[in-house]
């Protein structure tokens, strides 16, 4: 499967604001996107380009534009995840632009120009989910395994078999806790 720039771009935007919301970090987590400055941390950290200043209005509208993304992970089968994708793209008032910009090569902005940040992110956040969809690839949305961890991500491995959001922590921290009680066993 090819992924462009921009939508791998789009698609860690995707999985980075579903990991603010409290079930993102495993049960009683808090809610990391609070305030405008937490917004403001998630837009430089994501390089969403052409956002102005934020404000309230943008922070509860980005917190919707979130939950929704979450309905479309959760998504029984591709039919509902299309339906709720074809909804969040039409809210957002997509215009699909050719554009060249900071460095980047020839690429599409679905997002009207002026667009809040909502709309920024689910017009291209929604296609680039929209894409694994056509593709055939909506099992690649999926939640880390680790019991304490229910981190989005997208599967991007060439075989599918990705199960935890970062191997280095909960994969790591799961496979050292199997050792060990394998330890334990044998010992006992």
């Amino acid at each position: 499967m090819i992924i462009t720039h921009d939508t791998r771009c789009a698609l860690d935007a995707v999985v980075d604001l579903l990991n603010t919301a409290p079930e993102g970090e495993g049960p009683g987590a808090p809610d990391s996107l609070t305030d405008l400055a937490a917004l403001e941390d998630f837009v430089q950290r994501n390089a969403v380009s052409g956002v102005g200043a934020l404000g309230a209005g943008d922070l509860a509208s980005v917190r919707s534009v979130r939950a929704r993304f979450a309905r479309v992970f959760a998504a029984a089968d591709d039919r509902t995840a299309a339906e709720q994708l074809n909804s969040l793209v039409a809210s957002a008032g997509t215009t699909p632009q050719l554009t060249d910009h900071d460095g980047y090569d020839w690429h599409v902005h679905y997002f009207a120009p002026g667009a809040s940040v909502a709309d920024h992110l689910a017009a291209d956040g929604g296609m680039a989910l929209a894409f694994l969809v056509v593709a055939g690839e909506r099992e690649r949305l999926r939640h880390c395994e680790a019991p304490d961890c229910r981190h989005a991500f997208v599967d991007l491995s060439r075989n599918r078999s990705r199960r935890y959001c970062d191997s280095r922590t909960c994969g790591n921290r799961l496979h050292v806790a199997a050792y060990r009680a394998r330890r334990r066993e044998a010992a006992g």
